[in-house]
């Protein structure tokens, strides 16, 4: 993907950044650095004017360090706003502060598809925490996790005159575009190959109501095809093009009842919320029209185990994938991929040094985006600035405390150095680097991610 525009940059590191409606606005506040201060100790918090709350802490042997923390992704549907947190967890927090670094992070301005205001939201809470803290910070790190991987990111392309590096962990790197469209390949399939009567509603939700109410009907559709061999070789290609995760495919029965399950519950879940993006774009933001499903899905790393399902129910796959290109006619609303790309999207184009994290099995963020991520890195001449770390762990966001610490000390080696270390090429060297931090345990491992399919905007 690319971009053709970045927001302008200020001139200075700021330390009053002041209220901004937007990252764009806010990051084109030029205003001077104030006189060096000590950190304070303690515990910080505050609202921000829009609502934001915001939390912080500055360790006793303070290492010259701040850390900014984005939380991810709250559905609007899922209750009250949870608190601050300036870390994924209590122990990476104990352990963060323990080894001198100062935290901090805000709830955002809203639930939902926060991205349009939170990478704002974040900047204005890092601000507030270094004027009540007192602090003025040799570097400034950002990281997040999942959509708040996608606000770090975001930060991570448009804040380089504020921030020194970024990590991403199990991010949504392939933006809020590519997002949607390939969690609509795969509810495609769903629609037209398992319920080719019913029309099920797979976009355009008029309210919260239609997203539930979908969501039973594709997994009603996925249950009834789980009962016939066709219908199973279907359920396996619909959740091929989701990017889910079945295993080993020696057994293709056990493969395909992974496949099938990890279907249903993702369903759950994606489902509403592609109700929020929508909210947030000002519409539907996904299409498909024109798409041929015959060369999207030959580049699956799981297209030789769904043909062999096909191949044993006696069906055609490529005549399936004929006719998803056939009934491929969705399009966006207009003006909602714009939209959507200029708040919720990535270039690629990095202003600091970004080292991401991921687990090899994640349903929700599947490891394929850092395929799509890193190729839009390179297509700005930016990959000397990256680096992307592996974690043998199923789950979304399922990383220990020594695993989160050890890549936070390897980009800022690289911040500090200007050069990456040997732990951010080797898995080796990074297990025993978070060995030497902690015992929570390590999975690195080496890996060069398959294909992500769902890519293709611009148009």
């Amino acid at each position: 993907m690319q971009n053709t525009s970045t927001p302008a940059r200020p001139a200075h590191r700021l330390r009053t950044i002041g209220a901004a409606a937007s990252v764009g606005a806010l990051l084109a506040v030029g205003l001077p650095v104030l006189p060096a201060a000590a950190a304070t100790p303690g515990d910080y918090s505050g609202t921000l004017d829009d609502g934001t709350d915001w939390v912080g802490s500055v360790p006793e042997n303070f290492n010259g360090t701040v850390l900014l923390y984005g939380h991810g992704y709250q559905p609007s549907f899922a209750g009250p706003r949870a608190p601050a947190t300036a870390a994924p967890s209590t122990a990476s927090a104990e352990l963060l502060l323990e080894r001198g670094y100062a935290i901090v992070g805000s709830t955002y301005e809203s639930t939902g598809w926060a991205v349009p205001t939170a990478p704002g939201d974040q900047l204005e809470s890092l601000d507030q925490f270094l004027t009540d803290a007192d602090i003025d910070p040799e570097r400034i790190l950002a990281y997040g996790t999942s959509m708040g991987g996608l606000v770090t990111g975001r930060l991570a392309e448009h804040a380089g005159d504020i921030l020194d590096g970024a990590m991403p962990t199990c991010g949504l790197m392939h933006g809020g575009v590519d997002l949607n469209n390939y969690q609509l390949d795969g509810a495609h399939a769903i629609d037209v190959l398992l319920a080719p009567d019913a029309d099920l509603d797979i976009e355009s939700y008029a309210h919260l109501g239609e997203a539930f109410a979908a969501i039973g009907s594709l997994q009603a559709a996925v249950d009834a095809g789980q009962s016939t061999p066709e219908g199973r070789a279907r359920v396996a290609l619909a959740a091929a093009l989701f990017h889910l995760a079945g295993g080993d495919t020696g057994d293709l029965d056990a493969w395909q009842a992974t496949m099938y399950s990890t279907l249903r519950g993702t369903l759950g879940f994606v489902t509403p919320g592609r109700f929020d993006i929508e909210q947030t774009a000002g519409g539907n933001a996904t299409y498909n029209a024109g798409v041929d499903y015959g060369a999207l899905f030959a580049d699956s790393e799981d297209y030789d185990a769904v043909a062999a399902l096909y191949a044993q129910a006696g069906l055609d796959l490529d005549a399936d994938l004929d006719a998803l290109t056939d009934a491929a006619d969705i399009t966006a609303d207009p003006g909602s991929l714009e939209t959507l790309f200029a708040h919720s999207g990535l270039t690629g184009d990095l202003q600091m040094p970004v080292l991401t994290m991921h687990t090899l099995v994640d349903n929700l963020a599947p490891v394929n985006v850092e395929e799509e991520y890193a190729e839009d890195v390179r297509a700005n001449g930016a990959n000397k600035l990256l680096r992307q770390v592996w974690v043998d762990r199923p789950g979304h966001c399922s990383f220990t405390a020594a695993e989160i610490v050890a890549g936070i000390e390897v980009l800022e080696k690289r911040v500090i150095t200007g050069r990456w270390g040997g732990e951010s090429n080797s898995a080796s060297k990074l297990n025993k680097l978070a060995a030497s931090i902690d015992d929570s345990g390590s999975a690195f491992v080496q890996l060069a991610p398959q294909e992500f399919l769902g890519d293709r905007y611009p148009i």
